[in-house]
Formats: structure tokens, C-alpha cells, sequence
């Protein structure tokens, strides 16, 4: 054991034993920053009542209370805390259901302990513990660096440096940092609130008071509302004083119409909409990492995604090695990967050719992974890695074995960016070095190639040749090669050393496509949803693979990195034009993927775009939708991300577009519910004051309205599931506005049918003679109908209520049949039915509100089938 900071005692190769790190975790605790615990349910209650729709009731029960109705101030201050619980009760569960899938997103490390290698999660960490770093990741705790290859930080989250910067062993890098290239090894020196970062915990633990833009848009609707509302209730008043009724009749009317027609429980219910599809997308592997990306996901026409592990599995097995002397391998695929062996093509299995064994060295030393652990098969690291160890282990040869002879000095780990990775051996007078990449990148460090037991000179016509019939059966194709580097004695080997080599031969991996893929992008092409691959592969590799995959396409469809920068260079029209159509990008440069997306948007797309590496960060913050990949993603992506994806799971982004259509839909369903109904009580009051008619209702009679109906059906409507065809709809133009044809349309007849009809209604009950408080009582019966009724109708714009499963939405059902009986109810319980001005009514006159309302269904069915017709 070493002593390295503050006294912490750690083991600099074998890391902590089991019993170290649980003494260790008893010490320190756990390695989390503090956090604020999320508001309490008396928080939020509280917060219900901090509104201007919640200051309107007061303002109309203290005006009840200065006229003496102190009943009328009672029962106003119950609706005033029924709706806060209401209210606290749904904002309260959807916070929880953010929560608890915000715990999915927990970080995790790389650690070495007992001597092996395991991935952790980060909050597991302890001082002492031996952590790896590489590009991509989080750094996640302060660790002080042993070892380090090329390593550099993106520290601006710590000291504001907006360059990366170098680190050297013996530094220190800090909990919250970006490693932006490289590898290192450290022991982790302080955890949790002991970190840099902990120290200005107070400042991470303030809560962001900006509100998310789908939620600013609800906020000023429901604002326009109420400015639209306050105009008719102000045109109401001065009719009224014209007609010179008592201004504390008027006041009390019109602050019940304003509390009755203003959807101020809009917000709240749009928020209960994304958060119970936040839910429905966790179980299809999909975690929202804000609340408005589950509606943009559904607004996506464009997916700009990876191709190995979203369209492909992500398990590459090598399946051919082609050398430089044209000699041709097959490896057996075995169900287990490092089962079976390699033969030439002309059958022979007496084991693999010297040269092979040569490719399969150059294959295993600048390696990264690992296979065997605990004695078991038990893979870590690169899936590229994994198979070339894989393959390795086919032919004989043990990584183990060879670096007895060939001990590591130093490596160039891979980089995208690089294209290649190479590692550095000593030798009795020189140093070897292994080369593994792209084969461009190969062919232009090498002078000679492989050839028997010998090397000639390069020729790269035959290994452009033999790489075109790898790639064209779908292969992804990669390069080795070796040499011999003279002793620098101030230790510097870089890439300028590699020059000369001795190109070793080219090895081909399959990469199965995703079963459920094809289903997955047929369904795009019926939602209306374009796709384009964007990846660092040959394109011969890309179009098979893409195809494979069920993506259509034209050979003029398929551009590679450098038309990109040919049509970057002149200009933006030129790459939107080239973007314009092709499907297929192929060997793109990290940096390309951004000028690609950003492409798509000027060409009108709303993209989604997925990635997984660190250069893929500026594209997915860039994109409407970034999506990161859960399992092979960086650490960096996943936080440059709106979304991830658990499985890396192309199909799993399909069903999340679904599962964003349907939390859209049920937001309209809402709109519609709430603005159609409230514009029905404006109208019906609007008519009754222009023609000079008793006013139809009390105010208490409105507030209990709202109460019994908005104030339940609302939230049970953004349960509803889904319709089943959402995929099968046109995609919505990103800048259509909720309030389109179809929805005004649907706003304006069904206010004329309730708000003109309900008028309707009660002037010839008044005309047959009912007293104004009988009419009234079925005035207000006949609107709880109403809303009900269109409760029903608003579950779809298109399809009939008939064809859609009233059990399919049990809490509509029940929210519906609470409100009816809690109005009949209140009929019958004295003192209650007083206040309301209601009284029990017969089995006739009940069927004939009943049949009256119906008209509304009526309606909204005609209005339906025309709009299938004429679709």
C-alpha cells in the first residue's frame, strides 16, 4: 500500500480489495454532491394557491363575505383548496416520475480492484480507488494521474479554461471534467462533497428557475386566454350596468366566468402529459432527460443516426483475413466468440500461416481490452478490440504471451479523429511498433508489404482492390502493420515516427444487422420520417449495411467526408443542395456530422440525431433532439443529450417518436378540452346579456361546474393511451401551430353547440313557464353533460368514439362518472344543494338533458366522418 493524499492509503496496480472499499464507503460515504431533496408535497400546496387565477377566488370570496353571503364565501374558499390539492396532487406525482428516471441516468467507472478490471458505479468510488480514464468520459472524482497517455481535459466546468489542457503524471484532474482525448490511470484522492466540485456545492444545488419552452408557450396561451376572457367579461359588465343590474350581481358573475373559462390548470396538466410518457418511453428504453423533448421527439421528420450498434448489434466478429500475397482466411462464427479456428479458403486447418500469426500480433498488442477475467470469458472494452482479441485467441496467440516479449513503452491510443491506434515495444536495440486503422491510413505509413516471409514494395492497387471486396460484402474492414523505431532517448514517439512500415495484411468483420431494424425504418417511411447514416466507414460498407438494414436508396445517394468538405468549401448552398438528397454519408470526419446536421435543419428538417463519442457532442447539442447511445455512449454525449437510448437500439428512437406523437395528441386533446368548454360558458353568457335574458347561471353554480368536471377530466385525458395510428399519420410541419384549421374548426362548432344550444335551452325552459332557479338547476346539469360528452369526443380528432374501447382509458371513465355523481349528489345533500341553487329532478327531465347533450356527440361524429371523407 502507498501513501498518496491526505493520508489515504492505496495499492497503485492491484487497486482496493473488496473489504477496503467497504470500510472505505463506511468512512466517506458515497460519492454524490449534495443535492437538494425536491420540494415537499406542503411545498407544493403551497405553491397552488401563488397564482392569479388563485387571487381571483380570493378576491370573490371577500367580496361574498363585504355582501354578507357568507355561505357563498365558504363554499368558494372549498373549491379553493380542492383544486390546490388537486393540483399539488399531479405536480407532485409528476416530479416523483422525473425523479425516479433521472436515477437511471447514474454514471459509472472504470476501476481496477482485487487486481481486475470492472466498471462500477461512480457513485461506488472511494479514495484510494485505481480509476481509468479515456476520451469520452466524466471524470468522477478527484483523482491524482500515475500514469498518462496524451491525456487532456476540458477543465471549463472547473476553472472556466475553454481549451483543453494537457495533463502530466502527478497532476491532479477534477470530479465534473471532460477527458477530451487519451488515456491516464490515477487513485482517487476525494469523493462527494470532498471534491473541487463539492466545494461550491452551494452553488450547484440552486435550482435552475428557467422554465422549459413548451411550458413558456402554455403559460402565455393560457395568459391570451384570460386577456381574451377579461374583454367579454368587461363588454359583460357594461351591458349589464347599461341594463343597470347591481354591480355586486355583476362582479360575482364575472369573477366566477373568469375562474370557469381560464384553463389555468393547462400548465399542470401538460406537464402530468409528458411526465406519464416520460414513463411509457423508460419502458421502451428511451430516458427523457427533460420534460419537452418527449414532444419534440414526436415532431422529428428527419433521423440522422449512427450505423454500428443503432442500425447493427454492435457484436463484430471477424469472419476474413486477406494478406498482402493474396492468400485469403476464413475464421469460424461460433455462437461463442472465441470458439473455433481460422483455415485458408482452399480448406486447410492445420492453423493459421506465420503470417496471419504476424497480422494477429499486430492485432493484439495496441489493444485496449480484455477477455479473459477471473479465469472466465468474461469480455471488457472496445467491441473492435473485443473481436480482434477474439480472433487472436482463434489463431494461438495470447496477448499475455506477447508482451513478455514485447514489454509496452508507450502507445498512441485511438482517437476518431486519429483513425488509427498504434503501441511501442522494446526490443534489444530498437523499438516495434504495432499499427492498427483505417487501411488509407495504413497504406500511407507503409512502404512495403508482407509477402511470404519476406516484404516488397507497397502496392496499393492490389490492397485498394482487395479492401473494395471486403467493403462491398458488407465488412468493416481494418489494417495493420509494423516497424522498427531507433531509441530516442528523450522518449518522444509520436505519430511523425510512423513512416515506412510494413504493411501486414487487412481483416474483415461482420456486424449483424438489428433484428427488429427493418420494421423500425419501414415505420419511419409511413410516419413520413426521412433517415440518413452518417458514419466513419468505407461507403461500399455503409450502402450494403444501410440496405441490409431496409433503408432505400440510389447510388446517387451516397456521399462520402470529402463531398462534404468540397461542397463545405463552397459554400452553404452547396452542401444543402448535396444534404438535400443523399441518404447515405459515408467516412465523415467527426466534425462533419455537425456541418451535416445543421444542413438538415436549413433544408426544413426537425432532426433527431443519435452519437455516442465525444465529437459527436457538438452535433447532438446542436440537433432539435440529441440522442445518445446508453451503453457504448461517452459520457460526454450522454450530457449533451436531450435523450438515451438504454440499448443503443435504433428501433427504440421509433418508438419514442410514437410515444412523442401521443403525448402531443393528448396535450390537444386537453387544448381542446378546456378552451371549447370555457369558450361555451363566454358564449352562453355573451347571448344572455345581449338579448336581455335572466343571467343563466350563479356564480357558485360555475365554480362548482369547473370543479366537477375541468378540474378531473382534464388529467384523465392525458392518460389516454395510444390511438394506434401515430405512426401511420402525416409528420407535422415543425412550425405548425397547435391551434391549426382543424382545431379551430372543432373549438367553433362545439362553443356554437354548447354555448348557443345551452342558451338555447334555458330561454325555453324560461318560456314554458320554469321559474329562472328551476331552469337554472337544469341549465347546469345540462353543461356537466355537455362536458362530459365532449370529455368523450376530445379523445380523438379523427377517429369515431365508437370505435375506440371505453375500458381502454379507465380513469376517463372514472373521472366522467365521479362528476355525475358528485352533481346529483350534491342534488340531494341539504345545505350543499341549497348553496348551489340545484334540487333533485325527475327520471324525465334527467333523459331529456341527457338526449339534449347528446346532440353534442352528434355533432362531433358528422364533423369526424367529414374529415375522413375528405381526407
Amino acid at each position: 500500500m502507498t501513501v498518496v493524499d491526505n493520508g489515504i492509503r492505496a495499492a497503485p496496480e492491484r487497486g482496493l480489495s473488496r473489504s477496503d472499499v467497504e470500510a472505505a464507503l463506511e468512512r466517506w460515504g458515497e460519492n454524490r454532491l449534495p443535492v437538494v431533496p425536491p420540494p415537499s408535497f406542503l411545498k407544493i400546496l403551497v405553491l397552488q394557491f401563488l397564482s392569479p387565477f388563485i387571487y381571483i377566488l380570493m378576491a370573490s370570496a371577500a367580496f361574498s363575505m363585504l355582501l354578507g353571503e357568507m355561505t357563498d364565501a365558504l363554499f368558494i374558499a372549498v373549491v379553493l383548496v380542492i383544486n390546490g390539492i388537486v393540483g399539488a396532487i399531479q405536480e407532485y406525482s409528476a416530479g416523483k416520475s422525473a425523479e425516479a428516471l433521472r436515477a437511471l441516468e447514474q454514471p459509472h467507472a472504470t476501476v481496477v480492484r482485487d487486481g481486475a478490471r470492472q466498471v462500477v458505479d461512480a457513485a461506488e468510488l472511494v479514495p484510494g480507488d485505481l480509476v481509468m480514464l479515456e476520451s469520452g468520459e466524466r471524470v468522477p472524482a478527484d483523482i491524482r494521474l500515475h500514469r498518462v497517455e496524451g491525456l487532456q481535459c476540458d477543465e471549463a466546468a472547473h476553472t472556466g479554461e475553454s481549451r483543453p489542457v494537457s495533463k502530466e503524471v502527478d497532476d491532479l484532474v477534477f470530479a465534473g471534467t471532460i477527458v477530451t482525448r487519451g488515456r491516464a490511470r490515477g487513485l482517487v484522492v476525494a469523493t462527494g462533497g470532498r471534491t473541487e466540485l463539492g466545494r461550491i456545492a452551494g452553488a450547484i444545488q440552486e435550482r435552475s428557475t428557467a422554465k422549459p419552452p413548451l411550458m413558456i408557450r402554455m403559460e402565455d396561451f393560457t395568459r391570451l386566454i384570460a386577456i381574451a376572457v377579461g374583454v367579454a367579461i368587461v363588454f359583460l359588465v357594461g351591458i349589464g350596468l347599461l341594463r343597470q343590474m347591481p354591480l355586486g350581481d355583476l362582479l360575482t358573475m364575472s369573477i366566477g366566468l373568469a375562474v370557469s373559462a381560464i384553463p389555468e390548470g393547462l400548465p399542470i396538466a401538460i406537464t402530468v402529459a409528458l411526465a406519464i410518457s416520460m414513463r411509457r418511453m423508460a419502458r421502451a428504453n428511451v430516458i427523457v432527460r427533460n420534460l419537452p423533448a418527449v414532444e419534440a421527439l414526436g415532431s422529428c421528420t428527419m433521423i440522422a443516426t449512427d450505423k454500428t450498434g443503432t442500425l447493427t448489434l454492435n457484436e463484430l466478429t471477424v469472419t476474413d483475413i486477406r494478406l498482402p500475397d493474396e492468400t485469403h482466411w476464413l475464421l469460424d462464427a461460433e455462437a461463442d466468440p472465441v470458439a473455433g479456428g481460422i483455415r485458408s479458403r482452399d480448406g486447410d486447418r492445420d492453423g493459421p500461416s506465420p503470417a496471419v500469426a504476424r497480422l494477429l500480433r499486430a492485432a493484439s498488442l495496441p489493444n485496449e481490452a480484455e477477455l479473459h477475467r477471473g479465469g472466465i470469458f468474461d469480455p471488457m472494452g472496445d467491441t473492435v478490440d473485443i473481436a480482434l482479441l477474439a480472433a487472436a485467441h482463434k489463431g494461438g496467440v495470447s496477448r499475455a504471451e506477447l508482451l513478455e516479449t514485447f514489454p509496452l513503452h508507450s502507445r498512441i491510443p485511438y482517437e476518431p479523429e486519429l483513425k488509427f491506434a498504434a503501441s511501442f515495444h522494446h526490443g534489444e536495440d530498437a523499438l516495434t511498433v504495432f499499427v492498427k486503422g483505417a487501411p488509407e491510413m495504413l497504406m500511407a505509413m507503409s512502404g512495403t508489404m508482407q509477402v511470404g516471409d519476406g516484404a516488397a514494395p507497397l502496392d496499393r492497387e492490389l490492397l485498394h482492390a482487395q479492401v473494395s471486396a471486403m467493403t462491398g460484402e458488407g465488412l468493416r474492414v481494418l489494417a495493420f502493420a509494423e516497424g522498427r523505431i531507433a531509441h530516442d532517448p528523450d522518449g518522444h514517439y509520436d505519430r511523425q515516427l510512423l513512416i515506412d512500415l510494413n504493411f501486414l495484411g487487412l481483416v474483415g468483420m461482420q456486424d449483424p444487422i438489428r433484428p427488429e431494424v427493418p420494421a423500425a425504418l419501414a415505420a419511419c417511411r409511413t410516419a413520413g420520417i426521412d433517415v440518413a447514416v452518417i458514419t466513419g466507414d468505407d461507403p461500399r460498407t455503409a450502402a450494403v449495411i444501410s440496405r441490409q438494414a431496409g433503408l432505400h436508396f440510389s447510388d446517387n445517394d451516397i456521399a462520402t467526408g470529402e463531398a462534404v468538405a468540397e461542397a463545405l468549401r463552397a459554400g452553404e448552398d452547396a452542401l444543402d443542395t448535396l444534404t438535400r438528397h443523399v441518404r447515405v454519408f459515408a467516412r465523415v470526419k467527426p466534425e462533419q456530422k455537425l456541418s451535416i446536421v445543421r444542413s438538415l435543419v436549413r433544408n426544413g428538417h426537425y432532426v433527431a440525431v443519435t452519437g455516442d463519442g465525444v465529437n459527436d457532442s457538438p452535433a447532438l447539442k446542436h440537433a432539435h433532439v440529441g440522442v445518445a447511445m446508453g451503453r457504448s455512449g461517452t459520457d460526454v454525449a450522454k450530457e449533451s443529450a436531450d435523450i438515451i437510448l438504454t440499448d443503443d437500439n435504433f428501433a427504440s428512437i421509433v418508438a419514442g417518436i410514437r410515444e412523442g406523437r401521443v403525448a402531443y395528441n393528448n396535450i390537444r386533446k386537453v387544448i381542446f378540452m378546456l378552451v371549447s368548454t370555457g369558450a361555451a360558458e363566454v358564449l352562453l353568457f355573451v347571448l344572455a346579456m345581449l338579448l336581455g335574458s335572466p343571467m343563466p347561471m350563479s356564480a357558485v353554480q360555475l365554480l362548482w361546474l369547473n370543479l366537477v368536471t375541468n378540474g378531473v377530466q382534464d388529467v384523465a385525458l392525458v392518460t389516454e393511451p395510444a390511438e394506434g395510428d401515430e405512426l401511420s399519420q402525416p409528420v407535422r410541419r415543425p412550425g405548425e401551430p397547435i391551434f391549426n384549421r382543424l382545431m379551430i374548426r372543432r373549438i367553433l362548432v362545439a362553443t356554437l353547440v354548447m354555448g348557443g344550444g345551452g342558451f338555447a335551452v334555458f330561454h325555453w325552459l324560461l318560456s314554458s313557464g320554469l321559474s329562472h332557479v328551476a331552469a337554472s338547476n337544469l341549465l347546469l346539469l345540462l353543461f356537466v353533460l355537455f362536458e362530459n360528452f365532449q370529455c368523450f369526443n376530445s379523445r380523438s380528432e379523427r377517429r369515431s368514439v365508437f370505435r375506440q374501447p371505453i375500458a381502454s382509458n379507465p380513469y376517463l371513465l372514472a373521472g366522467v362518472l365521479g362528476s355525475q355523481v358528485l352533481h346529483i349528489g350534491a342534488m340531494y345533500v341539504p345545505g350543499l344543494n341549497t348553496l348551489l341553487g340545484i334540487a333533485p329532478i325527475g327520471i324525465r327531465e334527467w333523459l331529456l338533458m341527457l338526449a339534449l347533450a347528446s346532440v353534442l356527440l352528434l355533432v362531433s361524429e358528422v364533423g369526424k366522418w367529414l374529415y375522413r371523407r375528405d381526407r
